[in-house]
């Protein structure tokens, strides 16, 4: 159930529109999201995982004004970023997209919900949100990282089993490809709301965007087997293999796809609406 990092790159920056309109993510599908799909978000515990994922974006508005325009933001862009960050848009905006990927294949929702609702699936669920709880604190994620560097060195029989499960998600290049893809629609955003004057070609962000990929590969790779070892410790390698497979299979690919899918269809929003409201804010614009 692992989902992106919001922020592995360097300081491409997430900035904020100054606009009411602009400041909160595009309005997304209203429709009704199906009983199954619903149920599984139930069983995957998204409500937890996201008041997480919303106190990591929270964090991350307040060390972009700290780099980008230190203590210019003031109330106006932390309420901006509050307003991007509203838990009730990113779960409409998730589910449905999720729903979209998923609804039509009843079969495969049935074999996530088996797996999901299980003893193993539900400790799998609870370890992995506590492991990205631990890493809102920095010192943890430090130790975690340093922890992972010595399982490999002591070549911990479960780093293969780790290097299987990163493989069967393909785990790194997709964290990579959402990381560009946010940093894009953030500069983007950056661009359009003034910041450069008449904006910068796309030639030009895309080459700033493409420039980044080698560091956030590496950074993603780091973080991964730092955040990996840590939630699946208290697992055996016999559970740690159950979940591999259940991975591999296509049902776990199905899943692992339309995941990486809806987190990216939902933070693009919010990765732009940060640029342009960071740029409004450098540029001494109402929030």
């Amino acid at each position: 159930m692992l989902l992106p990092r919001l922020c592995v790159a360097a300081l491409l920056g997430l900035t904020l529109t100054l606009s009411g309109q602009a400041v909160r993510a595009e309005a997304t599908d209203t429709r009704v999201i199906s009983a199954s799909v619903s149920e599984l978000a139930e069983v995957m515990q998204l409500d937890d995982l996201f008041a997480i994922l919303r106190e990591e974006g929270l964090a991350y508005g307040q060390s972009l004004e700290a780099d980008m325009f230190p203590g210019g933001g003031g109330p106006q862009w932390s309420g901006a970023v509050d307003a991007l960050y509203d838990l009730t848009t990113l779960r409409i905006g998730f589910e449905s997209a999720l729903d979209a990927a998923l609804a039509d294949d009843p079969a495969a929702l049935s074999e996530m919900m088996v797996f999901f609702s299980s003893d193993l699936g539900q400790r799998v669920v609870r370890l992995e949100i506590e492991a990205r709880r631990a890493f809102l604190d920095e010192a943890t994620e430090e130790a975690a990282r340093v922890a992972s560097d010595n399982r490999m060195a002591s070549r911990d029989p479960k780093v293969p089993l780790l290097r299987s499960f990163i493989a069967a998600g393909d785990l790194v290049e997709m964290n990579v490809a959402g990381s560009l893809s946010g940093n894009l629609a953030f500069m983007t955003g950056m661009s359009e709301s003034g910041v450069y004057g008449q904006g910068l070609p796309q030639e030009e962000m895309l080459s700033d965007v493409w420039a980044q990929e080698d560091q956030i590969r590496d950074d993603t790779t780091s973080w991964l087997f730092a955040y990996l070892g840590l939630a699946y410790e208290p697992l055996t390698e016999a559970e740690l293999e159950a979940y591999v497979a259940f991975m591999e299979s296509p049902a776990g690919q199905r899943l692992n796809a339309a995941l990486f899918m809806a987190f990216d269809q939902v933070f693009r929003q919010v990765s732009y609406g940060l640029g342009r409201a960071a740029g409004a804010a450098m540029l001494g614009q109402d929030i």
